[in-house]
């Protein structure tokens, strides 16, 4: 009887942290980040008496502009989520548009917090994921306008602009504030830096190539 009692305790115990695994779900219509509580530490923001709250805290404008696509990457993301938005608190969804010039690059990055599914509004585009360990299975596609892609929460992705005009995409995600590891950036950029003899046992490569790669990142 007592192990099937621990049985059902650790059940219940897994159910429950994979109910937490996206963001928690408002208690109230609404929770507009407060803008000028910067001590309190939350998971998430703080909320901004609902009195107060007036249709700006739910507005942004300006998506309908390309994105600056002139960078050694050639895109640009234009981020809407609960820092552009702060009615977005607590409600656990955000957006993005992404530009991309002919041959621009998204490149390998992940969301810890968030699926992303993507809308290709216009051009084509060459994305895809990697599954995790063991198999690490890459899964492409190639989307043309009126597509549609979802790339897992937390998986490594990327887009890349296949055509040979300019490209836009629409991204949904499922947090208010989804976070990106742009991979390259966090292994070769980390500050301070990683120890070079660990990159280069980690990517079987000579330090010199380790020691080059972050002087550029």
């Amino acid at each position: 009887m007592s192990t099937q009692y621990l049985v059902l305790l650790g059940m219940l115990a897994l159910t429950c942290s994979l109910a937490l695994a996206s963001d928690a779900s408002p208690l109230q219509d609404f929770c507009v980040a407060a803008k000028n509580i910067l001590a309190v530490l939350v998971n998430g923001l703080a909320c901004e008496d609902p009195k107060l709250a007036q249709a700006d805290d739910f507005f942004f404008t300006g998506l309908d502009k390309p994105g600056n696509t002139s960078n050694p990457l050639g895109s640009k993301v234009t981020p809407v989520n609960v820092v552009q938005i702060p009615g977005l608190n607590t409600l656990g969804i955000s957006m993005a548009r992404i530009d991309f010039a002919p041959y621009g690059l998204n490149p390998p990055h992940t969301h810890p917090r968030a699926t992303e599914i993507l809308t290709i509004l216009e051009g084509t585009l060459y994305v895809g994921f990697v599954t995790s360990n063991p198999d690490n299975r890459l899964i492409t596609k190639v989307l043309q306008k009126g597509d549609v892609f979802v790339f897992p929460v937390g998986l490594i992705h990327f887009q890349r602009n296949a055509g040979y005009g300019n490209a836009v995409a629409i991204a949904a995600l499922s947090s208010q504030n989804p976070g990106v590891i742009t991979i390259a950036n966090a292994v070769f950029g980390s500050n301070p830096p990683i120890s070079d003899d660990i990159l280069a046992k980690a990517f079987q490569v000579d330090k010199k190539v380790v020691d080059y790669l972050q002087s550029v990142f």
